[in-house]
């Protein structure tokens, strides 16, 4: 331990004592201490958000090498610490990012986040999914949504025990969310724009399948750090 020379009063024994009780009974030390890293950027953390996970930052990749060149609108939905935002408005202070959570906690959390990074070129916002976005056009809509079905035996081990449920499970074997954010980004997509999700390692199939049955073309699925199917994207054409 650091400054090992240095007695600890009391309180901080205490402290300490249950930190690493709550460490014991398996708690994420992300939620310990309230920090995580996410591409190469400090975010706050909660346990009203899910923990930020390096598979996420291939979402970002993809993202970024389909941008277009000039300044454009960018929508992330399901926000929680705002890492996907945030990663996305760093990488590119020209274009204009919306992010949209409807957990208060967790648009309260983003809005610590951007000010804490001093990022400026996003907006935060409360809305269920698209609800509050009413007439608004997005050159590329990202999301990491629920995609875990609610008897999925991992729900009861590891790190997801001590994560929000809502930010977990989906109904429809973990489709529900994913088909709605598909079947009515594309009101909100301007012509050309690109829809990235993330999803299960073993939804891939099932992903592509309503994104061509919603009429999105170069449809393509790509693969996390694991080689396992996570993101999948496509393009809205009139």
């Amino acid at each position: 331990m650091a400054f090992g020379e240095t007695p600890l009063t009391d309180v901080q024994q205490q402290q300490l004592a249950d930190l690493l009780q709550r460490r014991k009974q398996g708690e994420p030390i992300a939620y310990l201490t309230g920090l995580r890293e996410f591409w190469s950027l400090p975010f706050f953390v909660s346990p009203a958000t899910l923990i930020p996970r390096p598979d996420t930052e291939c979402l970002v990749e993809q993202a970024l090498a389909r941008l277009p060149v000039k300044n454009c609108r960018i929508l992330d939905l399901g926000t929680g610490t705002g890492a996907i935002a945030l990663a996305l408005a760093s990488e590119r202070p020209d274009c204009e990012v919306t992010a949209v959570d409807r957990m208060p906690d967790a648009v309260a959390l983003a809005v610590r986040n951007a000010k804490h990074l001093a990022i400026r070129n996003v907006r935060i916002l409360q809305s269920c999914w698209f609800s509050a976005l009413s007439g608004q056009q997005f050159d590329m809509i990202v999301s990491n949504p629920p995609y875990i079905d609610a008897q999925d035996p991992h729900l009861s081990e590891g790190d997801v025990r001590f994560e929000p449920l809502s930010a977990l499970v989906a109904d429809e074997n973990g489709m529900a969310d994913l088909t709605h954010i598909i079947d009515h980004a594309r009101q909100m997509l301007t012509p050309g724009g690109c829809l990235l999700l993330e999803h299960g390692w073993q939804q891939g199939e099932a992903v592509r399948a309503v994104f061509r049955r919603s009429g999105y073309t170069d449809v393509e699925t790509c693969r996390d750090y694991g080689g396992n199917e996570r993101v999948t994207c496509g393009r809205f054409t009139l």
